[in-house]
């Protein structure tokens, strides 16, 4: 049952059991329109020109594990699937570079989706991401405080797309 619209503020408040890492649940500060059907993303579609060095990358930056892998079948190309944990995933497509739309290095004229930020759980996590990017050869960022709440850090990935790594501040 949905809890009438007079048990929650009108203003979103986020919920501190998902900064700790873990799926959040809605609290008496979530929307008074009622809450959301979805539990998050799925997975990011993403393309490459090189899906196994795309792969090796994130495994190596991230642990990524290849759940599912597809040879290129008439107009579908070669994918993969690669599990970033907490149930994300991305999707990654082996295109040639050509097709490839947009500036990866430009706001604005990246496409649809400027950038995506991967999520860990604690600062001390996000600086050992950070020194795996710098070991891989990244084109990486310092780490900043965003809203009080998120440390975040951005960085190029294996292809130059620009994108973001977060954790929470711990209070």
């Amino acid at each position: 049952p949905q809890p009438s619209a007079s048990a929650y503020s009108a203003t979103p408040t986020w919920d501190r059991e998902l900064s700790k890492g873990r799926r959040g649940r809605w609290t008496r500060n979530t929307y008074a329109q009622g809450v959301p059907h979805t539990t998050g993303f799925n997975h990011i579609a993403t393309l490459t020109p090189d899906l196994d060095r795309f792969a090796d990358w994130y495994q190596r930056a991230f642990g990524a594990v290849v759940t599912f892998r597809m040879e290129a079948e008439g107009d579908h190309p070669r994918m993969y699937i690669l599990d970033l944990g907490g149930g994300a995933a991305l999707n990654v497509f082996e295109v040639d570079e050509a097709s490839i739309l947009g500036d990866r290095r430009r706001i604005g004229r990246r496409g649809a989706i400027d950038h995506f930020g991967i999520a860990v759980t604690s600062l001390a996590e996000l600086e050992a991401t950070r020194e795996r990017l710098v070991a891989l050869g990244a084109d990486i960022g310092e780490i900043q405080s965003l809203g009080g709440d998120t440390w975040s850090l951005f960085f190029r990935d294996v292809d130059g797309m620009e994108l973001e790594v977060c954790a929470p501040i711990e209070v």
